[in-house]
């Protein structure tokens, strides 16, 4: 039993150690979402923090367009950015771990 749970801190401690390169190289990454069939494209970065929002000049040229279609437009295309580099975050803790899932509570050993 002792023997697994060495294992495991030992794991921990890789994982902590390999950790601050995983979140700078996530934070410098850049994910992008895309609605109303690729009219609006907005880009975040690992932060989820907006970086870019690009609007298509024939959207705002058509006459069906009104604001709160181009609202909606915005907010699905920011939340989409947003799930893409939740998902890569996600994933990039996945391979950090190999795959192991953490029990509940050791996920506050690493930062």
């Amino acid at each position: 039993m002792f023997g697994d749970l060495g294992k495991m801190m030992k794991m921990v401690g890789r994982m902590k150690a390999k950790l601050p390169e995983v979140q700078a190289r996530l934070e410098q990454s850049e994910y992008t979402g895309v609605s109303g069939g690729g009219a609006v494209i907005a880009t975040v970065n690992g932060k989820l923090a907006l970086v870019d929002l690009r609007i298509d000049e024939e959207l705002l040229a058509g006459e069906q367009l009104d604001s709160e279609i181009l609202e909606d437009f915005i907010k699905d295309a920011i939340s989409a950015a947003q799930e893409n580099a939740a998902s890569a975050a996600q994933a990039a803790m996945k391979e950090l771990t190999g795959g192991m899932e953490l029990p509940p509570g050791m996920g506050g050993l690493i930062p």
